[in-house]
């Protein structure tokens, strides 16, 4: 009997023992196959030995629990691929992460009934999230954030009854939020930020009574506003409800959330006064209602909010004095009330409780004097108070301020002089100061010690300054930009001014100067942009000067300059704008180079000047010019070459289309940028004559329709041949299929044999902005959709030069590039694609390289360089494109563009806008349509410096108080800066409030 249960015992435990082991070598089959699922898994995953199953529990990323793969942990590994549905089998998974990666394809979870956390977030998985929940039972965690996920929300998790944290924000999900959500009353965390929603914000969301943080903005679009029973939410502690265009009043409801420390209900439609009931939040550190139609006064009862750091109410319609308690408030760090309507002074106090760093109030109507304690403990970093009725001098505690590293005080009455030691601040990058009464000189620098190696920008122009320039201005090593025009500046210009080696601006217009230009001017290498007129220079004009070769504007009008102009200046083939009239020039007038492109008035005032050029001979000889000849010459190379050119391109595409034709698909290979449906065969399918839908420089493009529906555009490429020597072009096409931004057209795949390559891209149902403004679609823009194209096209434009990774410059931005889905969002095109064919050794003769006719910026000429301000230009050719409905050119007689036009039909003026507005147009606000063409002339300024960068543009297009309804439902939201320069462009990534600050 002993034996026998000895026996029974031993029996057990061995099958106890076989099953475990049985279970782990599953898990063990199991990842094996997922590791075979991913890209590029070496060297992160180097240690899941596929021939031991054993040593599964030493593996990267895993943990286990009794003999069982417990976690899987596998996040931010770089990996690629897909995620196969094998991975439900470890069904004693806890945790799962696959987050930050690049996974792409649809994506499903079930049967880990033991599972708690699951993260999928900062991948690339597509498709919904329809799983069978019910089989997910304990799950507490779920994040899948920042993905491609599409369709409704999903309501099977309503089955999650244990769920605490959700996070579907920054995806694709449309459709409203399901009333239903609010019987996850377990939830303390709750994201749907950077979707696609519409509809009403349910009120039931107000059961959800353990919430502590809420995040509903960015790009969703609801109607109505902000659910009064949100009252109910009395443990949350973050409220983000920011740009969703909310309309109507705050809920007083609000105040009653007493534990609340952030509210950001900024970038919405929100009007009516701000409720009393808010400063019933004690605990509140965080309060931003900005960018909304708010009126009347902050309220009293505010003085409560004793924990503040964060106060932002810019840009709404609020008027009263700023109250003096705001100055007392402790912890204050940054207060932005710009662009209100606020009057009285500011508070005396402000800066003494020693923690300010950021002060906005700019574009009010504020009287009095600066406070004078306002970088009491150094820590103030951003001050701009431009655009008020200040006086009185700035306190010279500002010239001690080391911590200061922007101040803009422009448009004001101060007077007085600038405070010692201010302009030579060791972390300063801007200082605006023009447009006041401010005297006196500009000192030297007397501390050695504080070196202004961070200046980037300084305006003092239209004051009284006076005296000599300091030859300390040659601390300023990183100086872009100097203005000191509009003074009473005397004296001989430094030399040293010739150690400002980064300079790309210098206007000491309208001042005093004497003496002569000094010759170390052309150390300036960088500088292009030169105006040093209405001064008393004198003496001769330095050849240095021809050093500068990118100076595109000079102009020395209206001094004592004497003897030759230099024939050296004719050789500055970037040199367009010159003035050098009313002075003392002499002699013969050099009649080579760009001298020939000048006009006649640049040399008005010269009575000793002559030449052709001004229809007045010299009175010695010169050497008869035989017009026409060269030119003739010119004109029969000219068109040779082109026809050489055409001829070699006939050649080569008859050749390729034959070859292309005989190459079977088994000698293509396909590089998949997500998981795609449909193969390499299915996409040559569509590569026919019948199907062209587009021709340029850089290639044809084709319309297809794959076997599973899905509607493709395929680029064939022009001018490449083998890839043995690609320079870097297959890298830079992956670099282009990584790209993801709701703006950009998505890049699916990339095909190529031995001759051909062809990109594959999602398909834009109505096709180009270029089609629907001049061809027959036309009718179908509104200006609604015009205003909203505008945003969208600079969100794609702003997310290449300053988010993605590595930066791309587009180089041929037109309209014919922004393409338009079914629901007409604007989405950019080709971009990088013209810098990739010059990297990879195609012919310069097409039209891509260099931008196309009507969008090419001015300096192109000169530099033969196109940078992200050329690409701004050519946006700024669009804006007009959109505002006129006429195209770039063609439309204006010869020789004159789009650009030309427009500068003389409203004599550079925005209030002319009705005269060149898109006649076909009804309903245009006019207030709208003068911001539009404001805009669009800061980017075709002639000179590139003087552009706004795509930042600043997006902020602009999206900031303005518009006062139409309709357009409000239509158009996006931008991000939001104190300054109207934002540090991030509008996508899908996670947004920190703090991030949004300069």
């Amino acid at each position: 009997m002993v034996f026998f249960i000895v026996l029974t015992l031993f029996s057990l435990l061995s099958a106890t023992s076989f099953s475990s082991a049985s279970s782990l070598v599953n898990d063990f089959h199991v990842l094996v196959a997922l590791k075979q699922g991913f890209e590029f898994p070496e060297p992160a995953l180097s240690s899941w030995n596929s021939s031991n199953p054993s040593s599964v529990c030493s593996w990267a990323g895993i943990l286990c629990s009794g003999d069982r793969v417990a976690s899987l942990e596998l996040t931010e590994l770089n990996l690629c691929g897909s995620v196969s549905p094998q991975i439900s089998r470890l069904d004693k998974l806890t945790n799962l992460s696959l987050a930050g990666n690049n996974f792409t394809g649809n994506i499903e979870i079930g049967n880990l009934s033991s599972l708690q956390s699951l993260n999928i977030s900062a991948n690339q998985f597509s498709g919904g999230l329809d799983w069978n929940y019910s089989s997910l039972e304990n799950l507490e965690v779920f994040d899948a954030y920042d993905n491609n996920l599409t369709a409704l929300l999903p309501v099977g998790i309503l089955n999650l009854k244990k769920l605490r944290y959700l996070d579907l924000g920054g995806n694709y999900f449309h459709g409203k939020i399901p009333e239903s959500y609010g019987e996850l009353v377990g939830l303390e965390y709750l994201s749907l930020a950077g979707n696609d929603l519409t509809g009403n914000i349910p009120g039931e969301l107000g059961n959800l009574t353990n919430l502590r943080e809420i995040y509903l903005g960015y790009y969703n679009a609801f109607e109505g506003g902000i659910p009064k029973e949100f009252g109910k939410l009395v443990n949350l502690v973050h409220l983000d409800l920011s740009s969703c265009q909310l309309d109507g009043p705050i809920p007083r409801e609000l105040g009653n959330l007493k534990l609340l420390d952030t509210l950001y209900l900024h970038i919405n439609l929100l009007s009516g006064s701000i409720p009393k009931q808010l400063g019933n939040l004690t605990n509140l550190v965080n309060l931003d209602l900005s960018n909304n139609a708010l009126t009347g006064e902050i309220p009293y009862s505010f003085i409560n909010l004793q924990q503040l750091k964060l106060f932002n109410l810019f840009m709404n319609r609020l008027h009263g004095s700023i109250p003096d308690y705001v100055a007392d408030f402790p912890n204050l760090e940054t207060l932005g009330l710009w662009q209100n309507n606020f009057t009285g002074v500011i508070p005396e106090n402000l800066g003494r409780n020693r923690k300010l760093q950021i002060l906005d109030l700019s574009s009010n109507k504020l009287t009095g004097t600066i406070p004078p304690d306002l970088c009491s403990s150094n820590q103030l970093r951003i001050l701009i108070l431009l655009k008020n009725f200040l006086f009185g001098p700035i306190p010279e505690g500002l010239g001690a301020c080391y911590s200061l590293i922007r101040v803009r005080l422009g448009q004001n009455y101060l007077n007085g002089s600038i405070p010692n030691g201010f302009i030579y601040l060791p972390e300063l990058n801007l200082a605006e100061l023009h447009n006041n009464y401010l005297s006196g000189s500009l000192p030297e620098n007397g501390n050695s010690s504080s070196q202004p190696v961070k200046l980037g920008q300084i305006n003092l122009s239209n004051n009284l300054l006076s005296g000599p320039l300091p030859s300390s201005i040659s601390n300023f090593s990183s100086l872009q930009i100097l203005v000191l025009s509009g003074n009473q500046f005397s004296g001989p210009i430094p030399p040293s001014i010739g150690e400002l080696r980064q300079v790309l601006k210098i206007d000491l217009s309208h001042n005093s100067f004497s003496g002569k230009i000094p010759p170390e001017i052309g150390n300036c290498n960088h500088l292009t942009y030169l105006d040093m007129s209405q001064n008393n220079l004198s003496g001769s004009l330095p050849p240095e000067i021809s050093n500068v070769r990118i100076l595109n504007y000079l102009n020395l009008s209206r001094n004592h300059l004497s003897q030759v102009i230099p024939k050296a200046l004719g050789s500055m083939k970037s040199l367009t704008i010159a003035d050098f009239s009313f002075n003392d020039f002499s002699g013969k007038l050099p009649e080579s180079g760009q001298f020939t492109v000048f006009n006649a008035s640049s040399f008005a005032g010269n009575a000793q000047l002559c030449g052709n050029l001004l229809n007045n001979p010299c009175n010695f000889s010169t050497i008869p010019h035989q017009p026409g000849k060269a030119p003739g010459d010119f004109k029969l190379i000219f068109a040779l070459g082109l026809l050489i050119c055409s001829l070699i391109f006939a050649t080569a595409a008859v050749i390729k289309a034959k070859s292309f034709k005989k190459t079977g698909s088994d000698s293509w290979k396909m590089t998949a940028f997500q998981k795609l449906e449909f193969t390499v065969t299915d996409i040559l399918e569509c590569v026919k004559d019948g199907n062209v839908i587009g021709r340029g420089g850089a290639g044809i493009v084709y319309h297809g329709k794959m076997p599973n529906g899905v509607e493709i555009a395929v680029k064939k490429l022009l001018g490449f041949g083998t890839h043995s020597h690609d320079h870097g072009f297959r890298a830079e096409i992956q670099t282009l299929g990584n790209i993801r931004h709701r703006n950009i057209v998505r890049l699916l795949a990339f095909c190529s044999n031995k001759e051909t390559n062809l990109l594959v891209y999602e398909y834009m149902r109505n096709g180009s902005l270029g089609e629907a403004l001049h061809g027959k679609k036309g009718a179908f823009l509104s200006w609604i959709l015009r205003y909203k194209i505008a945003i969208e096209a600079a969100k794609g434009l702003c997310y290449l030069h300053h988010d993605c990774s590595p930066l791309i410059v587009h180089r041929d931005v037109k309209s014919n590039n922004i393409l338009l889905n079914s629901a007409f969002e604007a989405h950019v095109a080709d971009f990088g694609l013209a810098k990739f064919l010059i990297d990879g050794g195609a012919s310069e003769c097409m039209s891509a390289i260099a931008g196309s006719y009507g969008y090419i910026a001015p300096e192109y000429a000169y530099t033969l360089r196109v940078d992200e301000k050329s690409d701004v230009y050519s946006f700024g050719v669009v804006l007009l494109e959109l505002l006129t409905g006429r195209r770039p050119v063609g439309d204006f007689g010869e020789g004159v563009d789009i650009v030309q036009w427009s500068k003389r039909a409203t004599n550079g003026r925005k209030e002319e806008i009705m005269g060149i507005l898109d006649p076909r147009l009804a309903l245009v606000p006019k207030d709208e349509a003068m911001h539009l063409l404001f805009i669009a002339m800061l980017c075709i300024q002639d000179n590139s410096i003087e552009r706004p960068t795509m930042r600043e543009v997006v902020q602009m297009l999206s900031e303005f108080p518009r006062h139409s309804p309709d357009y409000y439902q239509s158009s996006s939201s931008s991000l939001k800066n104190l300054e109207k320069d934002p540090k991030v462009c509008p996508n899908n990534n996670k947004l920190k409030h703090d991030d949004l600050w300069v």
